[in-house]
């Protein structure tokens, strides 16, 4: 198992994050984002290989593993977050930097190339769906709308207390089976379990789906559309790549559908993995980026 030697970093937003830092800080900059309920360990087989070319950062984000945990659900606003990887970016110099980002990650990562496009210089994306996509198919698409029916449930205030009830181990295995093959992953759950062990740890995961102000209707309703998606919508300046797991059941196809006319500097590479592309196919992952970097 691949150990990283994290650096504990108070930053002026507020939080201290454990980072993973790896790579010749001469080399160009990447960092990486993970998403729920990971770690810098997402990136456990990606990390070691764009070191040898960049210098890399993996944070362990707010409300994760041994990172800060503020209290208040506000405090998971995806803004609080852009504004986290600036000030990581800040502290250890780095003006301009390729931004990567998975699940969670992801959404942080199109927010931060959308409203800071003077640092972030290139970005690549997996499995993590565009914000006006993910709206727009969560009202058409009656099959991402069920899909992602889950994000209902853990904006349920009493989530917590059904897994203390069912125990960790049960809670890992209830999320991960799903969605990948318990063989690839294994080795790993104890580290999980460590992670979301931690005090506050699940309330603090959660709440970043309890602060997004995505509107999820439920399968038999009709809400209102918001008025966002009957307008323009500005596109993503930087190139970007794109990596889909083309069997990812929570983020279905569709949120690839219409995305080139929101980014028209765009890359779109299939991958045969599932939601957790950068661990279920590390190699396709670190091939593509290096020859797209290239």
């Amino acid at each position: 198992m691949t150990d990283f030697d994290l650096q504990r970093i108070d930053l002026p937003t507020g939080v201290t994050l454990d980072v993973a830092v790896e790579g010749d800080p001469a080399n160009p900059a990447i960092i990486l984002l993970h998403g729920f309920p990971e770690s810098h360990r997402t990136w456990r087989h990606i990390i070691p290989e764009l070191a040898k070319t960049h210098y890399v950062l993996a944070p362990d984000q707010r409300g994760y593993a041994r990172s800060s945990k503020p209290a208040e659900v506000g405090e998971y606003a995806p803004d609080k977050i852009v504004a986290d990887l600036i000030a990581l970016a800040d502290h250890f110099k780095i003006d301009r930097f390729t931004l990567v980002g998975h699940d969670w990650g992801g959404a942080i990562a199109w927010m931060a190339a959308l409203t800071r496009p003077d640092r972030v210089a290139r970005l690549i994306i997996l499995n993590a769906p565009h914000p006006f996509v993910f709206q727009k198919t969560l009202f058409d698409d009656m099959a991402q709308r069920e899909a992602s029916q889950y994000i209902t449930a853990f904006r349920n205030p009493g989530l917590e207390r059904h897994v203390d009830s069912i125990g960790l181990s049960a809670f890992f295995d209830g999320s991960f089976l799903k969605h990948t093959d318990f063989a690839r992953i294994e080795a790993e759950k104890p580290v999980y379990l460590d992670q979301w062990s931690q005090p506050g740890a699940m309330t603090a995961m959660l709440n970043w789906y309890r602060a997004s102000q995505i509107v999820v209707p439920g399968m038999d309703e009709t809400p209102e559309r918001p008025a966002f998606l009957d307008a323009p919508f500005p596109p993503i300046t930087q190139p970007t790549l794109v990596i889909w797991g083309m069997q990812d059941k929570a983020l279905l196809p569709s949120q690839l559908e219409g995305l080139d006319q929101l980014v028209p500097d765009l890359t779109v590479v299939h991958v045969d993995a599932g939601h957790f592309v950068p661990w279920e196919a590390p190699e396709a992952v670190v091939h593509t980026i290096r020859s797209w970097l290239a």
